[in-house]
């Protein structure tokens, strides 16, 4: 096995479940050293053992601790040679509702985990980002960053802003040599997933259930292939087209979808 110093290296946030697990389990079988991180004690420790305490740091870390965050980051960078490859922020939580019903510490623990997150993990990686030619910076956002989701509104405002903020730095970040990418994944299979939107979910199509390690193989490939939005499954690039050209017909179609989930709970 060669050197830490001499491997590439990807920072991961909320890895110790779902995509972020799944990611950093791909990502180790190419030989990679992997940071992963996540306020999921246990599951990181599970992470650990499949990957090997030599392959990778595994610890916690609440990604709204700018402090937390940068002191992981130095520890990672001492551990790398100073270099970073790939940060995935991928650290996310749903907190379900409408808008108005929903209790404002819950809409702030998501804002704050979501976007703000994203911010300070962002920034914290720089340095190693700038260092490191090829860098990519990789952002989880969702299908809900295409169209404005009903029943998970504040979810979705903060990946509407993840998919902004991936758009700007994507410019931004060229004069550091470095890229920016994101990931809009429709409907996965992870415990963020309810029972009942599993029930709901088509078998095929933009909408069907998606795999987590599907959702990976496309952070694979964000890293060798120079695409800023990533659709998982592809299919949902014709509903980001219909959006932009027919925004009053997603809307009453949303609608509809809406009541009907409402009428079957």
């Amino acid at each position: 096995m060669s050197s830490v110093e001499t491997r590439k290296s990807i920072f991961i946030t909320g890895a110790a479940s779902g995509i972020g697990r799944e990611t950093a389990l791909l990502f180790a079988g190419e030989g990679w050293f992997v940071g992963g991180y996540d306020v999921n004690a246990a599951g990181l420790e599970l992470l650990k053992d499949e990957i090997g305490a030599d392959n990778g740091l595994f610890a916690q870390l609440d990604v709204t601790d700018a402090d937390a965050f940068s002191a992981a980051m130095t520890v990672f960078g001492e551990r790398t040679g100073g270099r970073l490859d790939l940060m995935h922020s991928n650290a996310g939580i749903i907190g379900g509702g409408l808008f108005d019903e929903q209790p404002w510490e819950e809409i702030a623990r998501v804002v704050n985990i979501n976007f703000l997150g994203v911010m300070i993990g962002t920034r914290a990686a720089v340095p190693l980002l700038r260092a490191t030619p090829g860098s990519l910076n990789l952002i989880t956002s969702s299908s809900s960053a295409i169209w404005g989701t009903a029943g998970i509104s504040v979810y979705s405002a903060t990946k509407h802003a993840v998919r902004g903020l991936t758009e700007a730095i994507a410019i931004e970040f060229k004069r550091y040599g470095v890229r920016a990418a994101d990931l809009l994944p429709g409907l996965i299979d992870t415990p963020l997933m309810s029972d009942r939107m599993r029930e709901l979910a088509p078998t095929e199509g933009m909408w069907r259930l998606v795999k987590p390690r599907e959702v990976a193989e496309h952070v694979w490939r964000a890293y060798h292939e120079d695409v800023l939005h990533w659709y998982v499954p592809a299919e949902l690039r014709e509903f980001h087209a219909q959006v932009v050209a027919e925004p009053e017909v997603v809307r009453e179609e949303r609608t509809a979808l809406l009541a009907m989930m409402n009428a079957a709970s």
